[in-house]
């Protein structure tokens, strides 16, 4: 009996926590699709919003903002962070834990801290610009937003990249060297291809995070403006259902690469599995 009450409890606990992540999430969606601008009810089926949405020049040029800088900021930390992952596998343990560590501090540190301090950083920069005419007076905007975006993305790199690494068998890179790969080829055919799960899944998660970024952002965008941002001045007045919209989009768009991913994923280790009985 107290097994039996045991797993209502936690079926119960299952259906409460999905229920707290989702429920504001399905109502944003419903809501995208509401006749009226109000969200205490539900009056009919519309997309006007839809099409408002992409006749609204200043939230598609925020989100224009925002998609350029995640992808770009993305690309760049999963590559510094893989090289970096690399690096740190290559030392020695005590080395290895003390630069985790190190690396783990941005990873922690409230955010708010993160933006103003390379917001000191930026313009402890242009005062030093200032006396040096080879230098911009200025990279306040999307250089500066780019640094933040890179800075704060890198450690999320190694702290995915690193685990695969230290699972992976050294012994098969040794065994490329033996067979006539230099340690280029090495990389590219036997250390890339066990890691790229891992560095796909950081990358996503490098995308994500920086979309979702404002408190970096705000500090450091000097006049350009991202998405949060966009919906943070907005909030002052009152929300657009056109922002509803796009953040159904926005979630839809998300949901399916993490679908496909996984797919992918799940289609690869069952082909690994299936050529690991033939093999024995």
């Amino acid at each position: 009996m107290k097994t039996k009450h045991l797993r209502l409890m936690q079926r119960a606990y299952v259906v409460l926590f999905f229920a707290f992540m989702y429920l504001p999430i399905a109502y944003m969606i419903v809501f995208s699709f509401n006749q009226s601008k109000g969200y205490s009810l539900f009056t009919g089926f519309t997309l006007k919003w839809y099409a408002s949405l992409f006749s609204n020049a200043s939230i598609l040029r925020a989100l224009w903002v925002s998609l350029e800088v995640a992808l770009i900021s993305a690309v760049i930390a999963t590559v510094l962070g893989t090289a970096a992952a690399l690096g740190i596998a290559s030392m020695g343990r005590k080395s290895q834990l003390i630069v985790t560590n190190i690396t783990y501090i941005p990873v922690v540190n409230p955010e708010i801290i993160t933006g103003i301090s390379l917001m000191l950083l930026f313009v402890a920069y242009q005062k030093f610009a200032v006396g040096a005419s080879w230098l911009p007076d200025t990279i306040m905007g999307l250089p500066t937003l780019l640094i933040a975006h890179i800075a704060f993305n890198v450690p999320y790199v190694i702290f995915n990249v690193s685990p695969k690494l230290r699972q992976m068998d050294i012994h098969l890179y040794e065994a490329a060297l033996d067979l006539g790969c230099d340690p280029r080829q090495a990389f590219f055919k036997v250390i890339l291809p066990e890691i790229s799960p891992a560095i796909l899944s950081a990358f996503l998660i490098c995308l994500t995070y920086s979309i979702d970024d404002f408190m970096i952002s705000y500090f450091n965008c000097g006049t350009v403006e991202t998405l949060p941002i966009a919906i943070y001045s907005m909030t002052r007045k009152k929300v657009s259902p056109e922002i509803y919209a796009l953040s159904t989009i926005m979630f839809m768009v998300i949901l399916s690469i993490i679908l496909v991913s996984n797919a992918m994923e799940s289609r690869r280790y069952r082909l690994n599995q299936k050529a690991t009985r033939e093999d024995a």
